[in-house]
């Protein structure tokens, strides 16, 4: 039996559909890589304190009462009452005959302590577990060791019966071909792998089990860096063309128009993508920096650097009012170089070209004219950019702004619009999933830390919605109003649309429309009020942030159009309606928006949950810093890395059983000793068996991937 056999050929058909159905599982090495996430030692009880409504939930506790009773209805109730030292929890039995209520009364007599298995449900305010499995004396003699390993189960799949299936499989499975080459597992001192896995599985101490995990996650991060080291080595033989710029072309013309200076950051990174750029395979790299750092004109050099060289760049933005914003502000910083032809016009210039899914027939002609004959060196645009029609004469450079918008899919879909074009992308404040592909190393990453000049500081504060809090940020937002200055009132919802089902005894999320009349009757009566949302035509938005920005307008009560781009100085601040709703880079984001003139920012974040729930003080925790760097770090203990090698943005589906963010130098051992592999052994062909562990991490999905990040 080896790892590829199918579980239906060691557990028979019915087991091997439950765990293909429950689970997930379908082969042996599935089976053996589903580690037990904790060990129970008798006597021992987990926190049922931690317990909650819905979770499907292994239990060790010690029977304190065990009864049963008949209803008026003639049938007969079993509640046997469990504790584990910090709460208690009622298992709950139906049946129809006292015979079977008897014996399910007796199966675990006061003072047994055992294992249970059930969902967790809640009857008035009772926990309980509904006809909980039950481990018994059977099964408990198939725990021979110390630990009893506790495996993630389901419905009808307890862990005793997970336990059951994994003893048949390495008892008979062949575990001899050592993925990790020899010289490591002796460099690093690691035990051979048939022992780690028998050890994970059946542990006779903790020791033994720490140290099995051990193994396994130098295991997760060395084949995770090979197959990125792979990738990487693919890259450099991939052909590409150099577009490292000219002597005298409009990077130099732009650099010597330019009213300020450049930041030391700025400087220092701008020659590296130059360097990059310049070489004969495609550049592959993250900027990520502060909201206003200057990520930018940082990507603008770039991106004229690729013009100069004879191609075209493409700026991709998540939103048509963003890529509006990225057109006036490039045209706005070029000045005459973007306007090739034109009287006024630079001789070196180019032009700027917008192309979003709203652009209307005569100017869509025109802009796919220019961007198919050269004529616009730069070119921004949103989704559309990728659709069928849209040809470049010589796409040299993709730039992908608040990259975390875009999936691998539609990215890849704009790259393949020219020959192995450099790819650079953006992001203020990084994902989970992004922080975690950097680490790993699929992306090499840059970092702009500089808080930019001129910007004031934004203080932050939680509010209870109906309270006085709230009615304060209201009398906040008369106060800078009455100054002549603007603010922001941000919501989840539009309102014209069907509200979301969402948890018990919660309402819908607060909309723009039903917001904006609210704060017109009540909060703002002589305050000039207008709306922005994603379901307004494009003409409409347009205008909406022209008025906004002219200072027509003295709030704006919008949803999260507004998160990036938006730049109006006047504005000071912003009420965040259910901020609880957001996630921690969305509030990040979005309070970037004000404080960006002389005139320092506030931030209100309204909740209507008490703010010593979780939900409180995570807002809590983000009012604590403007720090987007520590934020990410937040947001990823919140939300987990993710898939690593998939297409998930959170981490309810892992590749990763035992790796971390934070095993920096594990992370950084096999990195190294990945990369030198590789370059010795690309197709690893004299390792036969690390070729094969590679085959089984990358099924198909991480394999395109892998191919398209």
């Amino acid at each position: 039996m080896r790892l590829d056999t199918p579980l239906t050929r060691v557990l028979g058909p019915p087991t091997a559909r439950a765990f293909a159905s429950k689970l997930g599982l379908t082969t042996v090495g599935d089976l053996l890589h589903h580690y037990p996430f904790r060990y129970a030692k008798r006597g021992d009880y987990s926190p049922l304190r931690d317990l909650r409504e819905g979770d499907h939930v292994t239990i060790s506790g010690r029977v304190l009462r065990s009864a049963f009773r008949q209803t008026a209805g003639g049938k007969f109730i079993t509640e046997i009452l469990v504790t584990d030292g910090t709460g208690k929890i009622v298992l709950t039995f139906f049946s129809k005959n006292i015979n079977l209520a008897k014996w399910q009364a007796g199966r675990v007599p006061e003072g047994t302590e055992s294992l249970f298995a059930g969902t967790v449900n809640r009857f008035n305010t009772t926990l309980q577990l509904l006809h909980p499995e039950v481990l018994g004396d059977e099964d408990a003699a198939g725990f021979a060791g110390q630990l009893i390993p506790i495996y993630k189960a389901a419905s009808k799949l307890p862990t005793w019966n997970i336990a059951k299936a994994m003893a048949v499989v390495l008892d008979t499975v062949e575990l001899d071909d050592d993925p990790l080459p020899a010289d490591l597992r002796e460099r690093f001192h690691l035990p051979p792998w048939r022992e780690a896995l028998l050890a994970v599985h059946r542990p006779e101490s903790e020791e033994q089990a720490n140290a099995a995990k051990e193994r396994l996650k130098w295991d997760e991060a060395f084949i995770l860096q090979v197959v990125l080291a792979q990738r990487r080595k693919a890259l450099e033989l991939q052909g590409g063309v150099p577009r490292g710029g000219t002597l005298g072309g409009l990077r130099d013309a732009f650099d010597q128009q330019m009213p300020w200076q450049l930041t030391d950051g700025q400087l220092e990174i701008g020659k590296l993508l130059e360097s990059e750029l310049a070489r004969s395979h495609p550049m592959h790299r993250l900027l990520q920096g502060e909201v206003g750092s200057g990520k930018t004109v940082v990507a603008l050099r770039a991106m004229l650097a690729v013009v100069d060289s004879g191609g075209q760049a493409a700026l991709l933005a998540p939103t048509e009012v963003l890529a509006q914003q990225h057109l006036h502000s490039l045209r706005d910083l070029l000045g005459p170089l973007a306007m090739a032809g034109e009287l006024g016009g630079s001789d070196v210039a180019t032009r700027v070209t917008l192309l979003t899914g709203s652009v209307q027939a005569a100017a869509r002609r025109q802009a796919l004219h220019e961007i198919a004959s050269g004529e616009a060196g730069i070119v921004v645009g949103t989704h559309a950019l990728m659709s069928e029609g849209v040809e470049f004469q010589d796409l040299g450079l993709v730039v992908v702004d608040e990259q975390h918008r875009f999936g691998v899919e539609q990215r890849e879909a704009l790259r393949a619009k020219g020959s192995h074009p450099h790819l650079l992308v953006m992001t203020a404040t990084p994902i989970p999933r992004t922080v975690a592909m950097t680490v790993f190393g699929d992306l090499e990453v840059s970092t702009l830390r500089e808080l930019p000049r001129g910007r004031s500081p934004i203080s932050t504060e939680v509010v209870r919605t109906r309270s006085d809090g709230f009615r304060a940020a209201m009398d906040a937002v008369l106060a800078q109003v009455s100054q002549g200055r603007q603010a922001f009132v941000v919501c989840p919802r539009i309102g014209d649309e069907e509200a979301k089902p969402t948890e018990a005894d919660r309402r819908p999320a607060l909309a723009v429309l039903d917001v904006v009349d609210v704060l017109r009757d009540h909060y703002l009566p002589a305050v000039r009020l207008d709306v922005l949302h994603g379901r307004m035509s494009s003409e409409a938005k347009e205008e909406a942030m022209a008025r906004f920005a002219r200072g027509d307008t003295d709030v704006l009560v919008s949803t999260t159009v507004i998160e990036v781009g938006v730049d109006v100085a006047n504005a000071t601040v912003m009420v965040i309606m259910d901020a609880d709703r957001f996630g921690i880079s969305q509030l990040h984001q979005l309070r970037g928006r004000v404080g960006r003139g002389e005139h320092p920012g506030r931030c209100y974040l309204a909740t209507e949950l008490p703010l010593d729930s979780v939900p409180g003080e995570r807002l809590a925790a983000v009012a604590a810093t403007s720090d987007g760097f520590a934020l990410s770090e937040l947001d990823l203990r919140v939300r987990q890395e993710g898939d690593v090698l998939g297409t998930e943005q959170s981490g309810s589906r892992t590749s990763l059983r035992f790796l971390a963010l934070d095993d920096v130098q594990v992370i950084q051992q096999t990195r190294v000793a990945a990369t030198d592999l590789v370059a010795e052994d690309p197709e690893l062909a004299n390792l036969p068996s690390l070729r094969t562990a590679v085959d089984a991490l990358l099924d198909d999905e991480h394999k395109a991937f892998i191919e398209k990040a």
